[in-house]
């Protein structure tokens, strides 16, 4: 989809070898790298990306929503951030947390939203527990926000 869409030059990470080898399997990615989101850096230098999406790892007990900053220290300014997580009971907490860190990118202008859509059925759910209203599946949301440019401090 994302070719579909224009992106060309994929890169990935992920903080387990054997996913990264099935990554590496499909063929669609230019470079794939073994990193611990939330515990490491991004090994990529600043403003180098023209989009970073995190799907499927933003939940919790996985990447904590502390990475916003260094996600956003390797976006173009301009450039967006594609996040998802999931609306299932266990991840109640962590959602709300993520979406704290997200207001504050607001208010510090680093950011901007653009999107904030509920997926009602986002992936199967492993318990009747978690299903949402007996429906066999998980919601989830998708954000989507753009870097803020930097602006230029006035001469004088």
């Amino acid at each position: 989809q994302l070719q579909r869409r224009g992106f060309r030059r994929l890169h990935g990470v992920d903080g387990s070898a054997g996913m990264l080898q099935q990554a590496r399997s499909t063929g669609l990615y230019e470079e794939l790298r073994l990193c611990v989101l939330g515990k490491e850096p991004l090994p990529a230098p600043a403003e180098h990306y023209d989009a970073v999406t995190v799907v499927g790892a933003l939940g919790e007990g996985q990447v904590p929503s502390t990475v916003l900053p260094e996600l956003l220290r390797v976006t173009k300014p301009g450039g967006f951030l594609c996040l998802t997580t999931r609306s299932n009971p266990s991840n109640v907490r962590y959602r709300a947390g993520l979406e704290a860190a997200l207001r504050q990118l607001e208010r510090s202008g680093a950011g901007q939203k653009l999107l904030a859509q509920e997926v009602e059925y986002w992936e199967r759910a492993t318990s009747e527990e978690e299903s949402t209203r007996g429906t066999g599946y998980i919601s989830g949301v998708v954000y989507i926000y753009q870097k803020c440019p930097v602006p230029r401090l006035e001469e004088g």
